[in-house]
């Protein structure tokens, strides 16, 4: 029987009772699912988000225009920039930014806003892997530089953008917890990308990530003790301030304990405690070193950007922002609140994943994101948008509905905070004159896309995945979504050579992922959508045989989607995908070296072609 008093917490907790899954059937939270993400909110019996009669504890407002609020009592505004208003009745137009509202001992954030984004000029770029941008012949990891160079070839062939993977700080002591969208901390930067001499002994087609990562880190370390580092970096230390230290503190225990805060001593669990303070004081170089490397990834990512821009991209750099965080990394360890504990992000059951999926990822706490006036999501989207013209953010279907996975119990879905999360990514955008692109791939809930559109966030459309009937016929171009980026699949999803010959099919029955006897009809059915595909390219390919990655682009070119992407592994005629979902170790994901150089790939008669086609089409 379902506790009334336990439905009712869960309910203003924004725990959805029910939903229906991909194959139509009612999926129930049961009580025990209610009690275990209640208790990972920070809510213990009784306990239950409550809005203040006097106000609401949030409000978006348009920047610049009346705020909408109109208060009977006396009523003052501490603004984000500490400025101060006093009044009563009709609250002022404010300023972009996150002010609170006080008024009889209840407080209110006010969310100033633009209200749209405004969208960018039709334009295309690429996407690309940095760690996997050094072919074999080369060896080492990809690093900030070869991007940088990337971006300058591209840049002068007409590109607007060049697209990576999240490059958030990893765990330097787990070379093997390399995944791009498991971070350990989003509002930092990995220091594997910093260009150095050093490489893997033997380098081959596969990144020996045990062997690259700490090459890499000795030649950091060798280079930090040659060279001290000087006065900018001191003021640089000095304009991070208690964050920036708190990071470095984790590095250097980390070194000393192991790569997630979980498996430490316990006393070191609190970053704020007294063996961590002895331990920063005891390893203070170890903890200067590792703000050091920091120093060097914003000052190489920084360089990049204004190459990219200085070689006429409008938007330079096109980062990703990974949808959740490590439980036990650098940034739950410093920012507990902002977390839910006891449950991760994941994914209902579906046809790919009958059991449903759990990604073993901290979900921001909408109980404590509110009462902060959305801080931590605030300062996380503007720390990426400082290098970068455009921000990917993975899976923003979490901005309206996040599935959490509570510990032993199975998952509910947990409503967000969502015209407050959009309000703040347009206001960070708006800041840095920047695109934001949300991946909205999946289930969507209701109105998400419409609410997307009408704030200027970007939405994804896959051509792979355009169907407009069957036998797989495909949108026109002219029926593509405008505020969008379109290009041909994802980084989870078959290269175009790969995708024609049905080669994540093949690989899928190999591992035992999908049965042998649904093979045949899966291939046929693959068979049916490349003719399908043929048709729609075949007016304007110009020439190009079907099979070319030109004959897609030409498609792409003409969109009405204001951005297009094209991705290196089609460039380069590539079979195997980047990143094989449902695999851990059983395909080197995210570790496959590209066969060419930065340099071959600027000056490949395929991009040259692409480009020519993109110019011709107005972007």
């Amino acid at each position: 029987m379902t506790d009334p008093t336990l439905h009712e917490r869960a309910l203003k907790a924004g725990i959805i009772p029910e939903f229906k899954d991909l194959f139509g059937e009612t999926q129930v939270a049961s009580d025990e699912t209610k009690a275990a993400l209640l208790a990972a909110m920070g809510l213990g019996d009784g306990d239950a988000p409550e809005a203040d009669p006097a106000l609401p504890r949030y409000h978006v407002c348009e920047a610049d225009q009346p705020c909408g609020m109109n208060l009977p009592q006396s009523w003052r505004i501490r603004c984000e920039d500490g400025t101060e208003l006093e009044g009563r009745g009709a609250l002022p137009a404010l300023p972009l930014g996150r002010h609170l509202l006080e008024a009889d001992g209840a407080r209110c954030w006010l969310l100033s806003a633009p209200a749209r984004l405004p969208l960018p000029r039709p334009m295309w770029g690429l996407m690309a892997p940095l760690a996997c941008l050094r072919p074999p012949s080369q060896g080492g990891l990809g690093s900030y530089d070869d991007l940088a160079a990337l971006a300058e070839g591209l840049g002068s062939q007409g590109a607007a953008f060049l697209g990576v993977n999240p490059i958030h700080a990893g765990f330097p002591t787990n070379p093997g917890g390399f995944s791009p969208y498991t971070p350990s901390h989003r509002r930092r930067f990995s220091p594997f990308y910093l260009p150095t001499a050093a490489q893997a002994d033997d380098p081959g087609p596969v990144l020996n990530l045990p062997e690259e990562i700490p090459a890499r880190m000795h030649a950091l370390e060798e280079e930090y003790r040659v060279a001290p580092p000087g006065d900018a970096f001191d003021r640089y230390l000095a304009h991070e301030g208690e964050a920036l230290q708190s990071f470095a503190i984790y590095e250097a225990l980390a070194e000393k304990f192991g790569a997630y805060w979980d498996s430490w001593p316990e006393e070191y669990h609190d970053p704020k405690g007294a063996a961590v303070r002895t331990a920063a004081h005891e390893m203070a170089d170890r903890v200067r070193f590792h703000a050091w490397l920091q120093y060097k990834a914003e000052g190489a990512l920084s360089e990049t950007q204004s190459r990219a821009r200085a070689a006429g991209m409008d938007l330079g750099l096109y980062l990703d922002l990974a949808v959740g965080t490590h439980p036990h990394g650098a940034e739950t360890w410093e920012d507990r609140q902002s977390f839910a504990f006891g449950a991760s992000l994941g994914a209902p059951p579906d046809a790919f994943a009958p059991q449903g999926q759990n990604w073993h990822l901290a979900p921001f706490n909408p109980v404590h994101l509110i009462d902060t006036g959305f801080e931590a999501l605030a300062l996380t989207l503007r720390q990426q948008l400082r290098f970068s013209g455009a921000l990917r953010i993975d899976h923003i279907l979490g901005f309206e509905r996040a599935y959490w996975v509570p510990d032993g119990h199975p998952g509910a879905y947990v409503a967000m905070p969502r015209d407050a999360m959009l309000a703040v990514a347009r206001m960070e955008a708006a800041r840095a004159d920047a695109v934001i692109v949300g991946e909205d791939l999946g289930v969507i809930p209701d109105g998400l896309q419409q609410e997307l559109s009408q704030s200027g966030i970007l939405g994804c459309r896959l051509t792979c995945f355009e169907h407009a009937g069957d036998p797989p016929w495909y949108k026109a171009p002219q029926e593509y979504t405008e505020g969008a980026i379109a290009s041909f699949s994802s980084h989870d999803l078959p290269t175009w050579k790969g995708w024609r010959e049905g080669r994540e099919i093949v690989l899928r029955r190999d591992l035992g992922i999908i049965p042998p006897e649904h093979v045949d009809g899966m291939l046929g059915w693959r068979g049916r959508e490349v003719e399908g595909m043929d048709g729609a390219t075949s007016p304007y390919r110009n020439g190009f045989p079907p099979e070319a990655p030109e004959a897609m682009a030409s498609l792409l070119a003409v969109t009405a989607s204001r951005m297009v992407a094209l991705q290196v592994e089609d460039v380069l005629g590539l079979e195997d995908q980047p990143n094989l979902p449902g695999t851990v170790f059983e395909y080197p994901n995210w570790r496959q070296r590209l066969p060419a150089g930065v340099g071959e790939i600027a000056q490949s008669q395929v991009l040259a072609n692409c480009a020519h086609i993109m110019k011709r089409a107005g972007r």
